[in-house]
């Protein structure tokens, strides 16, 4: 094989992986959209399809909401399950999906109750 061969052949093969490895990214959500974390989100993620290492971008005004993963009975009961449940405060929190059931709630006061939380199956 010539040496011209061998470039081209070197060419398309780093051309294929930098295609497929741009397909194999991760996808990024701003929950809520332009309106951010707050009371209504639930129901955002509906129409959506989330894979394992998505990430969710939570934007909302930093102390007067938060964010908590937590397991499926939490989220039912909009209750912080368990104690041990990681809880950000940032603002703008972004947290990567993984596969399974992803729950999320805002864990002040009663924010859950006005629908302050979303469920996300990642594939």
């Amino acid at each position: 094989m010539g040496g011209g061969a061998v470039v081209s052949m070197v060419v398309l093969c780093l051309l294929a992986m930098v295609l497929h490895s741009e397909v194999a990214q991760a996808a990024t959500y701003v929950v809520g959209d332009k309106n951010g974390w707050g009371y209504g989100t639930a129901g955002w993620e509906k129409g959506k399809s989330f894979k394992a290492d998505d990430i969710l971008v939570f934007n909302y005004p930093k102390g007067v909401h938060n964010v908590v993963a937590v397991n499926k009975t939490g989220y039912d009961e909009c209750n912080t399950i368990p104690s041990d449940a990681k809880v950000y405060t940032s603002g703008n929190d972004q947290i990567k999906l993984v596969k399974g059931l992803n729950n999320f709630i805002c864990g002040i006061a009663s924010h859950c109750d006005f629908d302050m939380k979303i469920q996300i199956l990642a594939s």
